[in-house]
């Protein structure tokens, strides 16, 4: 995706000028709104991966180290190679974006997620499975449930993170607002562009973590009465 710039010469340089911000507002919004989707849409996919490899690895306790490897694998890759290595497969465009920040995104999910589903008080199980509850029903009603701060610590660093990596997308076209960022560089290294772009990050991370913090305040009152 290429971004049409409007550059206006102002003296020094400075690291933000609101007049930047006025003549490029429509190539901003659409460098932030490419950014917000491209993050959205990757959290979602790494989410419906990683919570059913999370459930197998609890499950399944064998299976939990070959998991956790793979994807602790999968992360210590530089994102550079995997972009090279990926492009000329998946070509150059969002599902080439898509599916590198989704990998990385798995471990974080996969090992909070793992982490909240083993801390559940066994003498929670045993009453469960005294009620009458089966392994899923135990599983779906109980543990889950329980379980559900650490799966939302790991959404929100997943999409913290990914709102960082996303920017690397730059290398194949498309990276939000890392499209900003990297043109400030090609334009005699344009401060107020760059700084643009890496403020607007910054914002969309914190925001993005204030309302998945808000979220999982909603959805588990209980312990807001604990606090």
């Amino acid at each position: 995706m290429s971004f049409r710039l409007s550059h206006r010469a102002e003296p020094g340089n400075p690291w933000f000028s609101w007049q930047y911000v006025r003549d490029n507002s429509d190539t901003i919004l659409t460098a932030l709104g490419d950014h917000v989707s491209l993050t959205a849409r990757a959290v979602l996919i790494a989410a419906l991966v990683a919570l059913p490899l999370a459930l197998l690895a609890h499950r399944f306790r064998p299976l939990a180290g070959p998991i956790l490897a793979f994807t602790g694998v999968l992360y210590t890759v530089p994102s550079l190679a995997l972009f090279a290595f990926l492009a000329p497969y998946l070509g150059i465009g969002a599902v080439t974006v898509l599916s590198v920040v989704v990998l990385y995104a798995l471990l974080v999910i996969v090992r909070n997620a793992v982490a909240g589903l083993s801390q559940v008080p066994p003498e929670v199980r045993e009453a469960a499975e005294g009620m009458g509850y089966g392994r899923w029903g135990r599983l779906l009603r109980i543990e889950l449930p329980l379980a559900l701060p650490g799966i939302l610590t790991g959404l929100r660093l997943a999409t913290v993170s990914t709102v960082a990596l996303v920017t690397v997308g730059v290398v194949v076209g498309r990276g939000g607002l890392g499209q900003l960022i990297f043109a400030g560089f090609q334009n005699n290294f344009y401060k107020a562009e760059i700084m643009t772009g890496t403020l607007l990050c910054v914002l969309l991370a914190l925001v993005l973590d204030l309302v998945l913090a808000g979220i999982g305040r909603a959805v588990t009152p209980w312990l807001r009465g604990a606090r």
